[in-house]
C-alpha cells in the first residue's frame, strides 16, 4: 500500500503563499524600475517640449503650441499635457485621457531671467495586472516549478516500507507498555483492597481473642497461628476461593436436582385433576385454528384470483377482437392549455375532422375487411382514440390498428409543416396501438417513453404476428417496467403498406382540399 508523503497539503499551502510572495515582488519591483524611467523620460520630454516651444509660448500662439503638443502625446506614456502663460492662463490643453490618474511633472519655461509660461506633463499610471501580463513567463515558469517542487516533494518524501514497519512496532510498544503499567496498577489496588480486608478481619480475631478468658500460653500460640496465617494469607485465599467456588456449584447443582425432582412429583399430581381442563382448552384453540385456517386459506383464494387476473392481462396469448389507437399531442410545453379558445378550438376540430376522414378512407381497403369502428373519434386537450372491432375471425383489426396510426402521423406531419411554413399554431403528434386490456399502460407509456411522430404498439403475439408480415418493429432500449419490455415501436413497413398509405392520405387531403373550395 502506498502512502502519501507527510503533511503534503501543509507543503502545498507553503508552496503557494511563496508563489504569491514571489508574484508580489515581482509586480512591486517591475513597478518601481518602470516608474523611474518613466520619471526621466518625462522629465527629458518636458525640456525638450520647453525649447521647441519657446517662442510660441513667447507669442502666446496656440495654434503652433497645439500642433507641437499633440506630437507629445501620441506617446502611448503620455495621458496629458497642460501650457500655460506667465500669468497662469491655460493656452493649450491636450491630451487622449484627461480624467486618468498619473503623475506629473511639472516645469517653468524661462528665456533669459524673464518667465515666459509653464508645462505641465501628465504620465500614465501602469497597472498591475499589464505588469503581469508584460511578465507572463516568470508568473507561468514559476507556478509550473513550485507544482513541480509539491510532486517531487510527495514522491521522496512517502514513508518507504521500514519506516512503516518501525513506526507500527513503535506503536505496538507503546500500546503494549500502556496496557502492562495499566494491568499493573489494576493488580497494586486488588491486593491492597485485599491486604485491608485481611487486616480488618485479623483486628477482629485478635480483639475476640483477647475478650476471651483464657490461659497466657495459650493466648499467646493462637496469636502465633494467627500472625503466621496472615504471613502466609496470599498463598492460601487462592486456594481457599477456589475450593468455595467447588463447594458452591456443587450446592447449586444438589439444589436443583431437589427442585426438579419436587416439580416433577408435584407436576404428577396436578395432572390427573387439570386433564378436563386442558380438553377444554385444546378443543378451543382447535376450533380457532381451524377457523384462522379458514381466512388464511380465504386470503389466499383471493390473492390468486388477483395474481391470475393480471398474469392475464400481461400474458402474451391473451386474445383480443378490437384494437384501440390512441393520438396525443407532443405538447412539452402545454403550449395547447395557453392556447386562446378562439385559436384552440378551430385547430381541434380541423384535427377531429382529418382523423374521421382517415378512419373512413382507410376501412375501404380490401386488405382490412371485416373491421369498423365503434365510435367516432373526437380531439380534445389530452388527444384522441379510435375502438376498431373485428366482426369476424379473419379481419386483421392489429394491422388496422397500426395502419391507422401511421396514417394520422403522415396526415398531421404535412398539417404541422404548413402551418408552421404559415406561423400558425400548430403541435406534432404520437400514437398508440393496443388491445383493450392495455389501454391504460398504453396511455402511460405515451407520457414517459412516447415521442414525437413515433408510434408504440403494445399487442399480444397474435397481433403481432398479424402486422409482422407488412411492418418492422423494434424494442425499447432499457426497458425498465413490464410494459415497456412488451412494448415496441413502429420502425418501417413494406413498400406495398407504405404506397397504400401514401394513396389513403392523398385521398383525405384532396377531400378536404374539396371541402375548403366548397
Amino acid at each position: 500500500m502506498t502512502y502519501l508523503a507527510p503533511r503534503q497539503g501543509l507543503f502545498a499551502i507553503i508552496l503557494l503563499v511563496s508563489f504569491c510572495l514571489q508574484t508580489l515582488l515581482l509586480v512591486i519591483s517591475t513597478d518601481q524600475q518602470l516608474s523611474n524611467s518613466r520619471a526621466q523620460k518625462g522629465e527629458q520630454m518636458v525640456a525638450q517640449l520647453i525649447d521647441e516651444a519657446r517662442l510660441s509660448l513667447e507669442n502666446k500662439d496656440r495654434v503652433s503650441l497645439s500642433v507641437i503638443a499633440n506630437r507629445y502625446t501620441s506617446e502611448q506614456d503620455v495621458t496629458r499635457i497642460l501650457i500655460k502663460d506667465n500669468n497662469g492662463d491655460v493656452l493649450v490643453p491636450v491630451g487622449n485621457a484627461p480624467m486618468q490618474q498619473g503623475d506629473t511633472i511639472s516645469q517653468i519655461a524661462t528665456k533669459g531671467d524673464a518667465v515666459i509660461g509653464s508645462v505641465a506633463l501628465t504620465l500614465k499610471d501602469i497597472s498591475k495586472g499589464e505588469i503581469i501580463a508584460m511578465q507572463w513567463p516568470f508568473v507561468i515558469g514559476s507556478m509550473l516549478l513550485h507544482l513541480l517542487l509539491w510532486l517531487i516533494y510527495g514522491y521522496i518524501a512517502r514513508p518507504s516500507r521500514e519506516q512503516i514497519n518501525a513506526l507500527s512496532r513503535d506503536i505496538q510498544d507503546l500500546h503494549r507498555e500502556q496496557y502492562r503499567q495499566l494491568d499493573q496498577r489494576e493488580f497494586e489496588r486488588g491486593y491492597e483492597r485485599n491486604l485491608n480486608r485481611e487486616s480488618e478481619s485479623d483486628s477482629e480475631l485478635n480483639l475476640n481473642l483477647g475478650s476471651a478468658s483464657n490461659p497466657t500460653g495459650f493466648d499467646s500460640a493462637i496469636k502465633e497461628t494467627a500472625h503466621d496465617a496472615s504471613s502466609k494469607k496470599p498463598h492460601t485465599r487462592k486456594l481457599n476461593i477456589h475450593s468455595a467456588v467447588n463447594q458452591y456449584v456443587r450446592g447449586q447443582q444438589g439444589q436443583d436436582t431437589a427442585l426438579n425432582t419436587d416439580a416433577n412429583n408435584n407436576g404428577n399430581e396436578g395432572n390427573n385433576g387439570n386433564d378436563a381442563e386442558n380438553y377444554t382448552v385444546n378443543s378451543a384453540g382447535s376450533n380457532n385454528t381451524d377457523s384462522t385456517q379458514d381466512e388464511i386459506a380465504a386470503s389466499h383464494e383471493n390473492g390468486s384470483s388477483h395474481k391470475s387476473a393480471s398474469a392475464a392481462r400481461l400474458s402474451a396469448t391473451r386474445p383480443f377482437d378490437s384494437v384501440s389507437v390512441q393520438i396525443v399531442f407532443h405538447d412539452e410545453f402545454n403550449m395547447l392549455e395557453r392556447l386562446a379558445p378562439s385559436q384552440r378550438l378551430p385547430y381541434l376540430a380541423l384535427c377531429t375532422q382529418l382523423l374521421n376522414q382517415a378512419v373512413t378512407e382507410l376501412l375501404k381497403q380490401p386488405l382490412l375487411l371485416g373491421v369498423s369502428a365503434l365510435n367516432e373519434p373526437h380531439f380534445d386537450e389530452s388527444g384522441a382514440y379510435v375502438m376498431l372491432k373485428a366482426n369476424n375471425s379473419h379481419a386483421k383489426v392489429a394491422l388496422a390498428g397500426v395502419m391507422l396510426g401511421k396514417l394520422y402521423l403522415m396526415l398531421n406531419k404535412i398539417i404541422h409543416d404548413k402551418h408552421v411554413e404559415l406561423s400558425r399554431f400548430a403541435l406534432p403528434a404520437k400514437a398508440g396501438v393496443s388491445d383493450n386490456a392495455q389501454v391504460e399502460a398504453m396511455s402511460h407509456l405515451l407520457d414517459s417513453v412516447g415521442k414525437k411522430e413515433q408510434m408504440l404498439i403494445l399487442l399480444p403475439n397474435a397481433g403481432l404476428k398479424q402486422i409482422s408480415h407488412h411492418v418492422q418493429v423494434q424494442s425499447i432500449m432499457r426497458p425498465t417496467t413490464v410494459y415497456e419490455r412488451e412494448c415496441a415501436i413502429f420502425d418501417g413497413g413494406n413498400d406495398a403498406m407504405i404506397q397504400r398509405l401514401a394513396d389513403v392520405r392523398n385521398a383525405v387531403l384532396m377531400i378536404e382540399e374539396t371541402e375548403e373550395q366548397e
